[in-house]
């Protein structure tokens, strides 16, 4: 191996990093400028399996990221805002959404060979992304991304030059069965390697374009590439939650299957596009093998489908939920899309106010039910949810966000002091259930209780905003008054100091308690409206 061969595959190497770089700096920005809203149009449109794999991949499709998707999808079913299937037809179409990488590079990488053209364009992103902040800021991380993209394409094209002699002579198996196994074998092991099957596609599309391999040894490189996308998802199952592990494995077999049969269908498609379109493979074969990765991948969305909700079911036998779950599994994949683990947490969090509702809600009834409840446990769970947070990284620049996670820290601090006033007061609710002085209040606070649990119920943070606010001023105005007739009536010894205590003791248990139920109201509406799940749908009373 020569010096000018080394030096060629130095560049290819280098090429196929600036594409790699270029693929992650683009996602960045189209996940910051495009992520929201995708979010909530990925969540919003899927209903069947059949539509999440058509919204998975169109979200692939524009954020150009399969795994922003697929984390997306697990963050939902893990927050019970989708059902398994319909997040196992967003991950199917997920597979469709990558192949327009292939397209993009096929049609303006080497059809308008824009690597020199772009380049100022890498410039305005760079200036965009330096100067500006938010929107522009976003615009220009995508922009110079983008760029990026090309200009490796066009160091991979420059560098094949200098190594055909080594591929062809040394390394590449000839066109066979065996070499078509051979070559997928290695597309999976540089998918596995370079964790991007992006950048592999284009590199097996290069090698087409400039001549060095067939078409069939590179649709078999596609396919082995595909197939190794599977590796990240069979790895991030291991000690992942169940839907995690539900996700990957579902993951892992579909694109084996899809591999398999893929494989088989390298020679019928060549066969019918040779006689549908004669010169096609010789005049444009990296269209052909775009085409065939989509084809591909689309036939293997369309044989799955109608057997969603079964495969969805075998997944579910194969890796049940456990019996009993005390505690909260948060995922560290969920960390890279912000937006989706503090949906995530909202919903815990939405669940354990409920609980500690349903708690108040039977304990001021003296319902044996309360003790269904262990308070204990939904402490521990919230610090978990404490911890997870922690790790939630974030800075002003990124106000929703920011906004919602300290709506978030509230929600958890006023629910953690709620339950310690449950806990250690149990005195001065005994006394304010029975106590004839303190009855008006009392019906107010369980009035509220009552509503609140109403809006959980159709998720109505709205009302149950408004409601907590007006019973927390009558409250207080109650217990000020309250207070000044116990301390006259005490005074003149119509009430013993012993009662007059443990009623003061109660009015300050209800002033706290109901201060709590309104700002923890108040900051559930401000964290779902930010995210756009609220809803304003009447509560019947």
């Amino acid at each position: 191996m020569g010096l000018e061969t080394i030096f060629s595959l130095s560049q290819l190497l280098g090429g196929i990093g600036i594409f790699m770089i270029g693929m992650i700096i683009m996602t960045e920005g189209l996940r910051a400028l495009a992520g929201d809203r995708i979010r909530k149009a990925l969540m919003h449109f899927t209903k069947t399996p059949s539509s999440g794999a058509l919204t998975g991949a169109i979200t692939t499709a524009i954020l150009q990221s399969s795994s922003a998707t697929t984390v997306a999808a697990v963050g939902f079913v893990g927050a019970g805002l989708l059902a398994f299937p319909e997040a196992l037809g967003i991950i199917f179409g997920a597979n469709i959404g990558t192949t327009i990488t292939g397209w993009m590079v096929a049609l303006l990488g080497f059809k308008l060979k824009l690597g020199t053209v772009i380049l100022p364009f890498i410039l305005l992103g760079a200036m965009l992304k330096l100067f500006f902040s938010d929107k522009f800021a976003a615009i220009g991380y995508a922009l110079a991304g983008f760029g990026l993209i090309f200009v490796g394409i066009e160091w991979m094209q420059g560098a094949m030059s200098g190594v055909e002699s080594v591929l062809l002579e040394k390394y590449l198996p000839e066109e066979s069965w065996l070499g078509r196994f051979q070559l997928l074998i290695v597309g999976i092991i540089v998918t596995v390697i370079t964790q991007s099957s992006s950048a592999g596609v284009a590199a097996a599309l290069t090698l087409l374009y400039t001549g060095l391999i067939g078409f069939e040894q590179a649709a078999a490189l596609v396919i082995g590439m595909d197939v190794g996308t599977t590796f990240t998802a069979a790895m991030a199952t291991i000690g992942g939650s169940v839907e995690v592990k539900r996700t990957g494995i579902s993951h892992v077999i579909y694109n084996f299957f899809t591999g398999v049969m893929a494989l088989l269908l390298i020679t019928p498609y060549t066969a019918v596009l040779s006689l549908a379109v004669p010169n096609v493979l010789s005049e444009h074969a990296e269209l052909a093998l775009v085409g065939f990765h989509t084809f591909f991948n689309t036939l293997g969305v369309i044989m799955v489908l109608p057997f969603a909700e079964r495969f969805a079911g075998m997944m579910e036998h194969l890796i049940p939920k456990p019996k009993r779950s005390l505690h909260y599994r948060f995922e560290d994949a969920l960390l890279e899309d912000i937006p989706v683990a503090l949906s995530l947490v909202q919903k815990y969090l939405e669940d354990e106010w409920k609980n500690v509702l349903l708690y108040m809600h039977y304990r001021l009834a003296n319902h044996v039910e309360a003790e269904k409840f262990d308070l204990e446990k939904i402490e521990r769970r919230l610090e978990e949810i404490e911890i997870f947070c922690d790790k939630i990284h974030l800075s002003q620049s990124e106000e929703t966000n920011w906004k919602r996670l300290i709506d978030i820290i509230h929600i958890t601090d006023h629910l953690q002091r709620l339950i310690d006033r449950c806990q250690e007061d149990q005195k001065s609710i005994d006394f304010l259930m029975r106590s004839e002085y303190l009855k008006e209040g009392f019906g107010w606070l369980y009035e509220d209780i009552e509503f609140q649990l109403k809006s959980l119920d159709i998720s109505n943070y709205n009302e149950s905003t408004i409601f907590g606010k007006k019973s927390e001023k009558k409250i207080k105005k109650f217990v000020f008054e309250s207070r000044e007739s116990l301390t006259a009536l005490m005074a003149d010894d119509t009430v013993s100091i012993i009662e007059g205590g443990n009623a003061l003791e109660a009015l300050k248990w209800l002033s706290r308690t109901s201060s709590h139920i309104a700002r923890i109201s108040k900051h559930m509406e401000a964290a779902f409206s930010r995210a756009g799940e609220i809803n304003t749908a009447p509560i019947a009373t």
